[in-house]
């Protein structure tokens, strides 16, 4: 089969999937593919451009379709839930491109998804980029605080007082999802409050 940058892409994938980012080489990537290393550097450069074109496939799964009718608060949990689905499938590589600054980029179907959601939701388009900026950090930290089990353990962490019995501590067990969609809701509830409270600033203002 002729080697290709969907191939390579592919391959490399299947690698940090099983090993990790870290662990990924051009020669250990080669061997995989069965084909001389040099060969590697007629479509791809160098490991950067790797991980650059394996982030560019995974986000090409990411595909919420914009649902007609919906309210945005439902748009927008099924995309924090199709974004933590698609981390939760490569949990190596996102742990590893969430650390990086140009991980969203402006065409990143995450990001096109989330700012179409704030529009609809009422945030003024001028405003939308400083909006969607913290929402999109705040759903990228709780998914990358599951994956990494930072979630799970700090819901279990218990207050000094009152006093917990091992009764008590059992049934109350740390659980990903739960704390996940506990985040995802406080961010739909802060949006909502800021969302109510521009509109009763401007309907206060049209009425003077």
């Amino acid at each position: 089969m002729p080697l290709t940058e969907d191939g390579i892409y592919a391959m490399a994938l299947r690698l940090i999937d099983t090993d990790g980012v870290e662990a990924l080489t051009m020669r250990k990537l080669a061997t995989a593919l069965d084909a001389n290393p040099m060969s590697l550097y007629h479509h791809v450069p160098n490991k950067d451009a790797v991980l650059s074109g394996v982030a560019r496939t995974v986000g090409a799964q990411f595909r919420t379709a914009t649902r007609e009718g919906t309210a945005w608060q439902d748009r927008l949990r099924q995309l924090a839930e199709d974004f933590r689905t698609l981390a939760r499938r490569h949990p190596e590589l996102m742990t590893y491109s969430f650390g990086r600054p140009e991980f969203i980029q402006p065409e990143d179907p995450f990001w096109l998804g989330l700012t179409a959601v704030l529009e609809d939701a009422g945030v003024p388009q001028q405003e939308t980029p400083q909006v969607a900026a913290p929402v999109c950090a705040a759903v990228l930290g709780v998914v990358i605080a599951e994956i990494n089990g930072a979630l799970q353990r700090w819901s279990a962490l218990l207050p000094t007082t009152p006093a917990i019995d091992d009764g008590e501590r059992a049934g109350a067990g740390p659980d990903g999802s739960r704390m996940f969609h506990l985040a995802l809701e406080m961010i739909i509830m802060g949006l909502e409050s800021r969302l109510a409270a521009q509109r009763a600033g401007r309907d206060g203002g049209e009425s003077q």
